[in-house]
């Protein structure tokens, strides 16, 4: 059963291993991606967790000077281009309607941005980012930034006027706009003004009271907008002590309960998280949720988190 995982960090990884080996000749590095064990989401275990199509996050730690981060997300972007899209049989995912158009033995690469620290106050970098192949715009992280405040930001106002213009850009391009890590105002400024929207990588706060989760009315407004909710794996976000299986399928009845049983996808985190749901620790396991989630629910509602809901709904 084909998979569309929405959120990891292994472009973060990458880079970070091109930085410490002061290498940009891929014969020099410590990490491969075809099978480094450090990468959750490399290519042989993409293929044994049938990952059909993973979407790569470009991610500007807040620690990062202003004048740099451009830079940081041009190298990460250059991993996805050099180390990610040269693997055999990967496709750059250059607009969603082409998922579609993969065929049996390929694999698709989408480019996504993890906070809009990268590109300032200038959409000429925004619109840049668009045309490298970015689809989809988490527009922040737990910060703030100039576009919105993130769920850690004491500030807890909605999105600004450049955020305003950013989900223009966002929607004149058909970019999906990811809630994950948005505070509550943001969040309903997005529902109001996006147009294809979704949360990459969050879980249900009802379940499990974390600030990273979506209350039940943001997962409602979410459905009601027509977008998604991707189930994330990392254990704080789930529950408490040694998460299992079992602890994750408690965030989708939830989200089954509020009407979202056609919205839900996943979104591992993987590259991204060190604590791991057990028999979930990197892509090459997804056959173990998937036997689980068959076993719960049927085949008709695991093809549809699986991959389905995602491509009937933006493809």
């Amino acid at each position: 059963m084909n998979i569309i995982d929405t959120h990891c960090d292994a472009l973060l990884k990458l880079q970070g291993d091109a930085r410490r080996t002061h290498s940009y000749f891929q014969q020099d590095r410590q990490l491969n991606y075809l099978n480094s064990k450090e990468l959750d989401t490399n290519m042989e275990r993409r293929i044994e967790g049938n990952v059909k199509v993973q979407f790569y996050a470009v991610f500007i730690s807040p620690g990062i000077p202003d004048n740099e981060k451009w830079q940081h997300a041009l190298e990460q972007i250059d991993a996805f281009y050099e180390e990610v899209l040269t693997m055999k049989n990967m496709v750059h995912i250059k607009q969603l309607s082409d998922i579609q158009k993969l065929k049996e033995r390929e694999y698709g690469a989408v480019l996504t941005l993890e906070g809009s620290d990268a590109f300032g106050n200038d959409l000429m970098k925004l619109r840049t980012l668009f045309r490298l192949g970015v689809l989809s715009l988490g527009l922040v992280w737990n910060n703030g930034n100039l576009v919105a405040d993130g769920v850690g930001e004491k500030r807890g106002t909605g999105l600004s006027e450049f955020g305003l213009k950013v989900i223009e850009e966002c929607n004149k391009n058909n970019v999906l706009i990811d809630v994950s890590h948005l505070n509550v105002e943001g969040f309903e400024d997005v529902i109001e003004h996006g147009k294809l929207v979704f949360a990459s990588h969050s879980n249900a706060r009802s379940i499990h009271n974390h600030a990273r989760n979506l209350h039940d009315e943001q997962i409602i407004k979410l459905i009601n907008k027509g977008g998604m909710i991707n189930i994330v794996f990392c254990p704080p976000f789930i529950g408490e002590d040694k998460v299992t299986l079992d602890d994750v399928m408690l965030h989708i009845d939830k989200i089954i309960e509020l009407g979202g049983e056609r919205h839900i996808g996943l979104g591992s985190d993987f590259d991204g998280i060190t604590e791991f749901v057990e028999g979930l620790e990197d892509a090459g396991q997804y056959g173990n949720l998937i036997e689980a989630l068959n076993l719960k629910y049927g085949k008709e509602f695991t093809e549809g988190i699986a991959s389905r809901n995602f491509t009937e709904r933006f493809c």
